[in-house]
């Protein structure tokens, strides 16, 4: 499953898909970059990865097919 994700870009905050080296949109603040990736994310039924301004993980959400209860 692919995975969007939330990144800061150049005092910005960009949306990207995993594997895609350009960001789908940049965004002034993460609130709106949160917002336009969740809504990818759910389209798509993919996982929405957000990371902090230092570029380490914050936090995820999944949108996608996911088992439950998860095995293993």
């Amino acid at each position: 499953m692919s995975k969007v994700h939330i990144v800061p870009h150049n005092g910005a905050w960009a949306v990207r898909v995993e594997g895609d080296p350009f960001p789908l949109r940049i965004y002034r603040t993460q609130y709106g970059a949160i917002d336009f990736g969740k809504k990818v994310a759910q389209s798509y039924f993919m996982e929405l990865v957000i990371h902090r301004s230092n570029g380490r993980f914050r936090e995820a959400w999944s949108y996608g097919n996911d088992p439950y209860p998860p095995r293993g």
